[in-house]
C-alpha cells in the first residue's frame, strides 16, 4: 500500500508560480511511475505530467514549458513546479502513483493505483 500526501498549491496570479508536492509513504517509492492529474470545477480529471523510474518526463501539451516534474527518492516524494501560471490552470491537483518500470507511457487516470487527497491551485487574471 502506498499513501500519497499533498501539500503546497495555493493562489496566485496569472504569470505567477506555485509548487505543489506529494509525499508517499511506503517503500520502493524508486520503482513508481508518478503523476500529476488535475480536475477543474464541472470537467473531467486530465493527465498534465508524469515521471518514470528513470526520470524520463512527459507533459501535456498545454503545461509544457511552464510546468516542470522532478521526483526526489530519498525523500519519497515528487515535486510539480508550475512557472508562467494561467487562469485556466487553476484546478485541483492530484497526484498518483502506480508500481511500473516499463516503456509505456501512463496517461490515464485508469492506469494508475494510488492517489493523493487533491491540492486547490487557484489562479487569477
Amino acid at each position: 500500500q502506498v499513501q500519497l500526501v499533498e501539500s503546497g498549491g495555493g493562489s496566485a496570479q496569472a504569470g505567477g508560480s506555485l509548487r505543489v508536492s506529494c509525499a508517499a509513504s511506503g517503500r520502493s517509492f524508486s520503482n513508481y511511475v508518478m503523476g500529476w492529474f488535475r480536475q477543474a470545477p464541472g470537467q473531467e480529471r486530465e493527465f498534465v505530467s508524469a515521471i518514470r523510474t528513470n526520470g524520463d518526463t512527459y507533459y501535456q501539451d498545454s503545461v509544457k514549458g511552464r510546468f516542470t516534474i522532478s521526483r526526489d527518492n530519498a525523500k519519497n516524494t515528487v515535486y510539480l513546479q508550475m512557472n508562467s501560471l494561467k487562469p485556466e490552470d487553476t484546478a485541483v491537483y492530484y497526484c498518483a502513483a502506480k508500481y511500473y518500470s516499463g516503456h509505456y507511457y501512463l496517461t490515464y487516470d485508469y492506469e494508475y493505483d494510488y492517489w493523493g487527497q487533491g491540492s486547490q491551485v487557484t489562479v487569477s487574471s
